[in-house]
């Protein structure tokens, strides 16, 4: 599998990336589906110390131990659990930061993060304070780069203003084209990648499309009823030849700015999906231009 640069760190990570949110907790079954993808030639693995209170990353840690040099691990802080575990609040605090780390080492079993992500943010967050946390974190050995989960373009305007980040995860697919309007232009010449989470929004844009529209699903400013319209004439005019995963993993990675798809698999069957996709032929302009000719050019309309 082709791997990316991830913006100006020495990362180089594989264009499809596992969201390993979706493994679940059963510890057989995830190391099926890890090892599949490393099979696959995915190098790079998503993970939270919000996913299943710290589970998931047990789960990754044991599953990549053997081959820790070799791949890319990402995890996210900031979401803190209550003590009842029935809800989370958020704490972009540099104290709860350099604790937090400390845990999620613990839990992957390993001495150092390859990208620590900030899971969140808002524009009235202590900002500066929540670097300083990420620049001892990196200075002390602890982490080796970071970067911010974030879809509000006010939040990642600062963070690429005033930080030293190398990614920004955020959902992008060919449904949600909210990224080409604000923060695509904004990372020309800052050394600075897009990770893109939801490539698939949630299924529409699998094969299995006409199961999630039988279900009534709406997607954003899309009705059920217009992507009952839109959906199957995207199928037929771009995938003739391809799979609908194809057309919609091969839009994220047509444009340069992304590093890495970042899908979830709960099999092992998707893993090898998904890497197929991944590994087909790139988009031509003119397919590129007829997506953007059917698809709405979204916006975001809050957090600007």
């Amino acid at each position: 599998m082709k791997k990316r640069k991830l913006g100006n760190s020495d990362l180089m990570v594989s264009e499809l990336g596992l969201g390993c949110m979706s493994l679940g907790t059963d510890d057989k079954k995830a190391q099926q589906i890890i090892e599949a993808a490393l099979d696959e030639g995915i190098n790079y693995f998503d993970t939270a110390d919000l996913y299943d209170f710290g589970v998931n990353e047990k789960l990754v840690g044991k599953a990549l131990r053997e081959v820790r040099e070799q791949v890319i691990i990402a995890t996210k802080v900031g979401n803190r659990w209550t003590d009842k575990k029935d809800q989370w609040t958020w704490d972009p605090s540099k104290a709860y930061i350099k604790d937090a780390v400390k845990n999620s080492l613990k839990r992957l079993g390993t001495d150092y993060i390859d990208l620590y992500q900030l899971h969140g943010g808002t524009i009235d967050d202590p900002i500066e304070e929540t670097i300083e946390a990420f620049e001892d974190l990196k200075s002390e050995g602890y982490i080796r780069f970071y970067g911010i989960s974030s879809i509000r373009p006010n939040v990642i305007r600062e963070y690429i203003e005033k930080s030293n980040i190398v990614a920004i995860m955020m959902q992008y697919n060919l449904l949600d084209r909210r990224p080409e309007e604000t923060v695509l232009p904004l990372l020309e010449d800052k050394g600075v990648s897009i990770v893109a989470r939801g490539p698939l929004a949630k299924g529409l844009l699998s094969d299995s499309f006409m199961e999630k529209l039988d279900l009534g699903k709406s997607y954003l400013d899309y009705g059920h009823e217009e992507l009952s319209e839109l959906l199957p004439l995207l199928k037929n005019k771009l995938s003739s030849e391809r799979s609908f995963t194809e057309v919609a993993l091969q839009y994220n990675l047509a444009y340069p700015e992304v590093a890495s798809v970042i899908a979830g698999a709960s099999s092992v069957s998707q893993v090898r999906n998904n890497a197929n996709a991944v590994k087909s032929d790139s988009l031509t302009n003119e397919e590129i231009a007829l997506i953007q000719s059917i698809t709405k050019a979204n916006i975001y309309s809050d957090h600007r």
